[in-house]
């Protein structure tokens, strides 16, 4: 028998069994897709097959996402990915037959085989990858969409930075301002109420770019404090090219703080936990404010500039 005969023979026959689906549309990822070495191994034996056709064979009956090591399959030869395979309680989701522990060799190694595009490959990534690489670098891929990045509400929306601008501008009503300094002034009538919620989100466009200034209360372990910080709508590689600075004061006093604005790509929460910000206590926010401290009055100043 030639070298590689045994699994062309192999991958027939799991076609065959493929063929019975009834498979959902696939990922717009998968439709068109480079296969520059499907036909490695086999002889030529799989010229017959289009790309679609392996594409399809990749593809999970369950979740429609591309399948990885290990990948199962049952009795009748119907695949399925590892993750739903845990799900379906060892029950074949296309014959209902039992799963058992089943590996499907031929197409892990048929995977082995190719070079697809990154699924961002819509928004600017014209990459290629092997197979079993693309998972990884589309983990990190400088143009896979962003998060919204209003941290009121748990927003699900994603996209490119134009989107996401037009997004927080109609959606949720956030204030825009051009220019690279500003000057806001917070006020709160009850000083003693200190919730875990953001209070303010301002975007600022300066530079050719979107910088979002968050101001918000929480309670940093048993103690209330105010937090202000810049976000960058960017990756992190751009963002390490600006610089903010924020202070606050009152009363003959100034609190200063200075630094490198985080990416988007980092989470409202991951930031703020990591305390990069300007932190006033409260103590101090309410001796700033005058008066009979009992009415919170912050002034809040800042500049952003990109460094040479």
């Amino acid at each position: 028998m030639a070298p590689g005969g045994g699994i062309c023979k192999e991958v027939i026959e799991s076609s065959i069994a493929f063929a019975d689906y009834d498979m959902a549309t696939s990922n717009v990822e998968l439709r068109g897709s480079p296969c520059r070495k499907a036909t490695t191994g086999c002889g030529g034996n799989l010229g017959t097959t289009s790309n679609n056709d392996v594409h399809e064979l990749l593809e999970c009956p369950v979740c429609l996402n591309l399948m990885y090591p290990p990948i199962y399959q049952c009795p009748n030869g119907h695949t399925l990915c590892s993750s739903c395979k845990a799900r379906v309680r060892n029950s074949c989701p296309t014959c209902r037959h039992e799963l058992g522990n089943i590996r499907c060799l031929a197409l892990e190694k048929i995977a082995e085989s190719l070079e697809l595009p990154c699924r961002y490959q819509f928004l600017g990534c014209q990459d290629i990858f092997p197979y079993y690489s693309k998972l990884k670098h589309e983990k990190n891929c400088k143009y896979r969409p962003y998060n919204c990045p209003y941290a009121g509400a748990e927003c699900s929306v994603t996209g490119d930075i134009p989107l996401l601008v037009r997004h927080l501008k109609n959606d949720h009503k956030v204030d825009m301002h051009d220019g690279s300094t500003f000057n806001h002034r917070y006020v709160k009538a009850n000083a003693q109420e200190v919730e875990n919620a953001t209070w303010m989100l301002t975007v600022f466009n300066c530079f050719g770019r979107q910088f979002c200034l968050h101001f918000e209360a929480f309670h940093l372990g048993m103690a209330p404090v105010y937090m202000a910080f810049l976000r960058f709508m960017g990756d992190e590689e751009e963002a390490r090219q600006f610089s903010y600075s924020l202070e606050v004061g009152g009363n003959g006093r100034k609190l200063m703080w200075q630094g490198i604005p985080r990416s988007i790509r980092d989470s409202h929460k991951k930031v703020r936990d990591s305390q990069d910000g300007l932190i006033i206590q409260r103590n101090l926010a309410l001796f700033f404010s005058g008066g009979d401290r009992q009415e919170l009055k912050l002034k809040v100043a800042g500049r952003i500039w990109k460094e040479q």
